[in-house]
């Protein structure tokens, strides 16, 4: 992870972090197409996470942020680098194209976090993608909150980054 935290935009993120993990992964695609690829990861086994979250949250009583009408299949022109702009339901940060992406999800009072991609160039025609999770606390449910998700975080980043560098498959052939 030194490689991101030689990045000005990138680096004051970790500082004071309470959870920080990275996934990496090999590929030979564009920046924003890796984005669109991960984003556009909704197996059926990861909706039906995201409604077991939903129960979470009301016990917890955290806000509940809208559900889409339906998920995005997105492709490297819906990938924003402007400040301000939405991207599913990240805030674009900070971006620079085929260095780095930082998009931020909407305001929580349990906790704030980031989600960094940056792109290491390998010489040659491959890359290596780091997806950074930059997480603080910011109120006593933060911590309950993301230790219950913790291992499922990872199970879901980790195959959203694999699927940044795979060839786009439907979502009704993953498993």
């Amino acid at each position: 992870m030194n490689f991101a935290r030689e990045i000005p935009e990138i680096a004051p993120l970790f500082e004071g972090a309470d959870h920080i993990d990275v996934k990496t992964a090999l590929g030979n695609t564009s920046l924003r197409q890796f984005i669109a690829r991960m984003l556009s990861y909704y197996p059926w086994w990861v909706v039906c996470l995201f409604r077991i979250r939903g129960v979470l949250v009301r016990i917890l009583g955290l806000y509940k942020h809208p559900r889409p009408d339906s998920l995005p299949q997105l492709d490297s022109q819906d990938i924003s680098f402007v400040p301000g702009e939405a991207v599913t339901f990240f805030t674009v940060r900070w971006a620079k194209d085929e260095h780095y992406w930082i998009g931020e999800t909407p305001e929580d009072k349990h906790l704030s976090a980031y989600f960094a991609v940056i792109v290491e160039p390998m010489g040659t025609n491959q890359k290596r993608f780091h997806v950074a999770t930059i997480v603080r606390y910011k109120h006593w449910t933060g911590p309950v909150y993301f230790n219950i998700i913790r291992p499922f975080h990872h199970l879901v980043v980790g195959q959203m980054v694999r699927a940044g560098v795979a060839q786009r498959r439907s979502a009704a052939s993953e498993g």
